[in-house]
């Protein structure tokens, strides 16, 4: 009850107020309007730190590939002999690829022939006989070179076939070899090519083409001579581009005919 009669008594004191002409709230400290505010402290501006320069870092995993072609071309240069080559080859160990190979695919043919086939990488057959171009695709090539009276078989060089690839290890689910894959393997290809020492080389498809003349286009570049390590070069399509695509056997015979005439100038 008191409480109500003094919510009461305050109601009818703040009415009484208003009507005097009370319309604020004051404080019961004066407060002057004319005294000057203390000057705020002066803002001293913070020159930035300086960070030290950092000289840019090389890309993560750079020096590793470095090194592994390096190593490459070390090993490469001391092999005197194919068997040797092989043997350095085995025991590389920086590519990938090699882990999850079946076989290392060196080579097929006769050294010293008169034509060097340079294909792309092995595929599922070739991976597991450890020969090039033993699947359809190799068997394709056999009777195109065939038809000009050159073999992998043959016993003489003058009528002989040496086949290799860039790769040696199958890319898995033969995929295309990565630039740096090609770039590691590119030393042992080059010296391969320097112990085998052919009169003519074949490049057939993209990858040797991207590897050993630094492009691509194999579709603009086929049947156009070349020169490779000091070598006359043709780039061809690849037989299982040709079994993918059937209206590309009229250009691959017009490129084995262009091979025939080659080999009847020397």
């Amino acid at each position: 009850m008191d409480s109500e009669l003094e919510f009461h008594a305050a109601l009818t004191a703040l009415s009484w107020q208003v009507e005097l002409g009370a319309d604020e709230a004051l404080s019961e400290t004066a407060i002057s309007r004319y005294e000057e505010k203390p000057a705020a402290p002066p803002t001293v501006a913070v020159p930035p730190r300086a960070t030290a320069t950092e000289p840019p870092r090389p890309a993560p995993g750079s020096a590793d590939k470095d090194a592994a072609v390096r190593d490459a071309r070390q090993m490469s240069a001391a092999a005197q002999s194919l068997d040797a080559l092989r043997d350095a080859m085995a025991a590389y160990d920086h590519c990938e690829l090699k882990r999850g190979a079946k076989n290392l695919v060196f080579a097929d043919g006769r050294p010293g022939a008169r034509v060097m086939i340079v294909g792309e990488a092995p595929g599922r057959d070739e991976d597991i006989e450890g020969l090039p171009f033993v699947g359809r695709a190799g068997q394709l090539l056999d009777r195109m070179f065939a038809a000009i009276g050159l073999s992998r078989r043959s016993p003489d060089t003058e009528h002989a076939l040496y086949i290799t690839n860039v790769m040696v290890w199958r890319p898995p689910q033969n995929r295309e070899p990565s630039p740096q894959e090609i770039a590691m393997l590119l030393p042992f290809l080059e010296r391969h090519i320097a112990l085998a020492d052919p009169e003519l080389l074949i490049i057939m498809g993209n990858t040797p083409l991207s590897a050993l003349l630094g492009t691509k286009g194999i579709t603009r570049l086929r049947g156009e001579w070349a020169e490779v390590l000091g070598r006359p070069a043709l780039p061809m399509f690849h037989p299982a581009y040709l079994l993918r695509t059937p209206s590309a056997k009229r250009e691959a015979w017009a490129d084995l005919l262009s091979l025939q005439a080659r080999l009847r100038e020397k």
